[in-house]
């Protein structure tokens, strides 16, 4: 007799509801994500597709539900959030760098005062994550100096950094000028390709189609469908599934 092991998610939301004021934004949303899978998560604008990334890490707050990562469960009052935070890496639309500071100071400034690590130790791990996104020849440069492309990959290397056992990426190319998506684009297929865990809010659908191993399709705050990319991109089962992709490539 040949049992199989079920392999735990990484991420595990259950029951999500999430209110603005009257506005119902996630309505029961459950989202498991396993180790080293890629989820692409799509959908209109206002689905709630951000807010459900903003309450994996309760950056929001739900409502109601539960939110587990690697079996911590985040809605526990005892549980250090900030410490649950450093498993848990998040790039915003937004690179959120201090502009006053290096590349590299951007990066280190997390791991000295949030992972306790020495400015010496700080410094090694730091220059390490900027060769990993293709910057530690602009460890020394200050935002101003650096291409929206690269200030967004000082952004990935400040999380990756501090060594997350999943990434969460809200529109990480929507402030870019097309011809920089395809650098931060690139880094994020290489983090797949290492095994990160990542969920992406993203309207690059080729980058969907052609990396995620599950595409996640939202509307009016709850899943819809989901399914592989070549089922969501050509064979989806539900009508509004096939309106948006339709939509899309028109």
């Amino acid at each position: 007799m040949t049992t199989t092991t079920r392999v735990a998610p990484l991420i595990d939301a259950r029951g999500l509801h999430k209110h603005f004021g009257p506005l119902h934004v996630l309505k029961g949303v459950d989202l498991m994500v396993a180790p080293r899978e890629l989820v692409v998560v799509i959908g209109p604008s206002g689905s709630g597709k951000s807010t459900l990334l903003r309450c994996l890490n309760l950056l929001e707050t739900p409502d109601s539900g539960s939110v587990v990562v690697d079996g911590i469960d985040l809605m526990d009052p005892r549980t250090d959030i900030n410490l649950a935070r450093q498993r848990i890496g998040m790039v915003f639309q937004s690179f959120n760098l201090y502009p006053t500071m290096s590349a590299l100071g951007n990066v280190t400034l997390a791991l000295r005062h949030v992972a306790g690590k020495s400015a010496a130790e700080a410094d090694v791990l730091g220059m390490a994550a900027l060769a990993r996104v293709g910057l530690a020849d602009r460890a020394g440069h200050r935002p101003h100096q650096l291409s929206g492309g690269q200030q967004q990959r000082v952004a990935i290397a400040r999380a990756v950094a501090l060594e997350p056992r999943a990434m969460l990426f809200d529109e990480p190319t929507s402030s870019l000028d097309p011809e920089l998506v395809g650098s931060v684009l690139a880094v994020m297929r290489e983090l797949r390709a290492d095994g990160m865990t990542m969920v992406v809010v993203s309207h690059e659908m080729g980058f969907a189609r052609a990396a995620a191993d599950r595409v996640v399709f939202m509307e009016d705050g709850a899943i819809v469908e989901q399914g592989p990319p070549d089922a969501i991109f050509g064979d989806a089962t539900h009508s509004r599934t096939r309106a948006f992709v339709g939509q899309i490539r028109a």
